[in-house]
């Protein structure tokens, strides 16, 4: 079970201690990025995948503080572009199928472009997905789950029955979108029958050890009992 936070508060952080995961000075992230990612034909494609991990690792971060209550629909887009924009600069990438075929830019704004498209026209979770397409590709899962979160974040169960349903590489669109729903609501997201004798294995033989990742960041982030 995921522990309560309850009573908890995140440890305030001083000059000797560690920031917050991504709050570096935006030069030394793109250094960063640049340096881990150089080298190979794949460049560009590191750099955005990259850049939409530490996107999302902030945006959770934040999250765990909103004490279950979402953050309104335009906060989704608004804050990831404002992230990843500045992370990922302007390396151009193509979608390979959709409504969106032709595009050519940076992730950002091509998430930027189609959920804002989406939302303007109140398309549905399967209606959205089916226009840029959900499989296992960058500029397919990342709009997908945006857009999930920006219809559903308030609908807990909805928003983890859209991503499952609608999308096509729904284990990596439903995970990332059950990590967003948890951070913010935490276990009270889900009913008991959907948590109850979960194994919290990370491989075959670990039973548990998701319970003891979660209790250490606990105890690293937090204070508590």
């Amino acid at each position: 079970m995921v522990r309560e936070r309850s009573g908890f508060r995140r440890k305030r952080s001083t000059d000797a201690d560690s920031a917050d995961p991504v709050a570096t000075p935006a030069d030394r992230r793109r250094e960063g990025l640049e340096r881990d990612s150089a080298g190979g034909d794949d460049h560009p494609k590191k750099i955005a995948s990259i850049s939409d991990c530490m996107a999302f690792t902030a945006m959770l971060w934040e999250l765990l503080d909103r004490k279950g209550k979402a953050p309104g629909r335009k906060w989704w887009l608004g804050r990831y572009v404002e992230i990843a924009a500045d992370l990922e600069g302007d390396f151009e990438y193509e979608p390979r199928g959709g409504r969106f075929l032709g595009f050519k830019g940076p992730l950002w704004k091509y998430v930027q472009e189609t959920l804002t498209w989406a939302d303007s026209n109140d398309l549905s979770i399967v209606e959205a997905c089916d226009a840029w397409h959900s499989g296992a590709f960058l500029l397919e899962t990342v709009p997908s789950v945006l857009y999930i979160l920006m219809r559903h974040a308030e609908e807990p169960i909805e928003a983890m029955v859209r991503a499952v349903n609608d999308t096509k590489d729904n284990d990596i669109v439903g995970a990332i979108v059950g990590a967003a729903i948890v951070a913010v609501y935490e276990r009270e997201a889900f009913s008991l029958q959907w948590v109850t004798d979960l194994s919290g294995r990370t491989s075959l033989d670990d039973d548990g050890r998701v319970f003891e990742i979660i209790e250490a960041a606990w105890k690293t982030f937090w204070d508590g009992k």
